[in-house]
């Protein structure tokens, strides 16, 4: 990916830098590793599911947290103490940790675990102090 330098946004732009960031960031999370695999949803104009394959996983096991416009979502298998011999492992069950970076006004609004899948939903909601309002006109 190409790497953008955002210097004249700073120069003639007031309050854009979180924008900057936001674009910098997302960048950089380019050499995220690919475990586990997960999806995005739009189920509706403001609701939205990450869904992310945790086979093996329970949900003790996992850790989501919401803060500051950034959810992470960590996985940390417990040690397995009896030994085990392999003839071909393809079932990956190692730690990981997925940050995504969340819009304003987005919140997690429940997460579950159901058949190896981790379902996070998500909504949007714009404050009514921010929402469109109809402006009386007076003669």
């Amino acid at each position: 990916m190409r790497n953008f330098d955002l210097t004249p946004l700073y120069r003639s732009a007031i309050g854009f830098d979180r924008l900057a960031n936001m674009i910098d960031t997302a960048n950089r999370n380019e050499q995220q590793p690919a475990f586990p695999p997960y999806n995005i949803e739009l189920l509706g104009e403001n609701e939205y599911r990450i869904t992310m394959a945790i086979a093996g996983f329970s949900k003790e096991e996992l850790d989501i947290q919401s803060e500051s416009g950034s959810l992470t979502i960590k996985g940390a298998k417990a040690a397995d103490e009896a030994e085990r011999t392999y003839l071909y492992q393809g079932i990956a069950g190692r730690n990981f940790e997925r940050r995504f970076q969340l819009a304003d006004h987005v919140k997690v609004v429940k997460a579950s675990v159901e058949n190896g899948l981790l379902h996070v939903d998500l909504v949007r909601e714009v404050p009514e102090a921010m929402k469109a309002r109809q402006i009386l006109i007076e003669s």
